[in-house]
């Protein structure tokens, strides 16, 4: 038995206290890693509230980890103790169905989620299956990769699904935790990026990022300057907006993607996508050989997320940080 020192919530929306539990033996295909670096995620907080209705108490948090494999199983694969990975929201899958096979592991039915049922990441030790416990190249900042294992993951993603071009013109909306790296990818795929942000004090910061322009989402009359000319547009935004509006800035055939968790049914006038051809769409995180391919693009165009540092005994402060809206951009707990 392993014991472990993490911090739970006993309740939901309650603090984080100190929180003291065992891993059973390791098993064959297992890998246990010291966790050096914790992100905090939109979705920790919101598996914190029992938003999903799917948490179960004592809840630790975390699941954009990074650190040392300190114990490998018999047959793990690939991976051995010494080596600095990474571990995101998936920690298991069945590696059988055709989901596994095809290489979409991240839809497996009966996949394991980090934080879900089990403990996550604000501890001292995590365990995971070692096919998705991820090398990460040896010249990368561990304090500041662990952000790309999930939000990185989150919006490279659609960019690989939605066929996008370096020659097209595209649009993210909500520069946040995950917009903000969306506009870091896009930009060095090629394509000129706009921002859609209803924050001003920001743009100048968003434009420093790599948007060639920021639209005030706010306005209207700004959004109606780009009617018709974007091919994709990836919407990172938790809330409900005017989607006609933003479909009627896509051009025809255009794609627009979410992969934010928006509260309510998305409502879009059927003749707004008919008229174009155009089409929604949405997508979880990605499979393992997707991510370390993430991994090796942000190396080679030196692709980091902007983020905040706090010590893991101040995880209280850094989630109000979070919640007042205030983090710039992703947070990193130091473990």
């Amino acid at each position: 038995m392993i014991k472990v020192n993490g911090f739970a919530a006993h309740e939901p929306k309650g603090r984080l206290q100190k929180f003291q539990y065992e891993l059973p033996e390791i098993g064959l295909e297992e890998v246990d890693i010291k966790v050096a670096y914790c992100g905090l995620c939109h979705s920790d907080l919101s598996m914190l509230n029992n938003d999903w209705d799917m948490t179960q108490f004592p809840f630790v948090p975390g699941h954009e980890i990074v650190g040392e494999v300190v114990n490998a199983g018999s047959r793990v694969k690939g991976i051995k103790v010494g080596d600095k990975v990474g571990l995101s929201w998936f920690s298991q899958s069945c590696m059988h169905c055709e989901q596994c096979m095809s290489g979409s592991q991240q839809l497996c039915a009966s996949s394991e989620q980090t934080l879900v049922g089990r403990h996550g990441g604000f501890a001292d030790t995590v365990r995971g299956h070692w096919s998705w416990v991820i090398s990460l190249p040896g010249n990368m900042d561990l304090a500041k990769a662990g952000p790309l294992l999930c939000a990185g993951m989150t919006v490279f993603h659609p960019i690989i699904l939605e066929n996008v071009r370096a020659i097209d013109k595209v649009g993210v909306i909500g520069i946040g935790g995950l917009g903000h790296l969306a506009i870091k990818f896009l930009k060095h795929w090629g394509c000129e990026v706009v921002a859609f942000s209803s924050n001003k004090s920001k743009h100048d910061e968003i434009k420093s990022m790599g948007a060639s322009r920021v639209v005030d989402s706010t306005n209207i009359e700004e959004l109606q300057t780009v009617s018709g000319q974007l091919n994709f547009i990836l919407n990172t935004a938790h809330v409900s907006l005017d989607w006609d509006t933003y479909i009627s800035c896509l051009a025809p055939k255009g794609k627009l993607h979410t992969v934010g968790i928006i509260p309510e049914p998305m409502s879009i006038p059927s003749f707004s996508l008919i008229n174009g051809q155009k089409s929604v769409a949405g997508s979880p995180g990605g499979g393992p050989a997707l991510i370390k391919t993430m991994l090796d693009f942000c190396v080679r165009h030196n692709i980091y997320p902007i983020t905040e540092e706090f010590a893991i005994e101040n995880v209280n402060e850094a989630i109000k940080h979070l919640e007042d809206g205030k983090a710039r951009y992703r947070i990193v707990l130091k473990v």
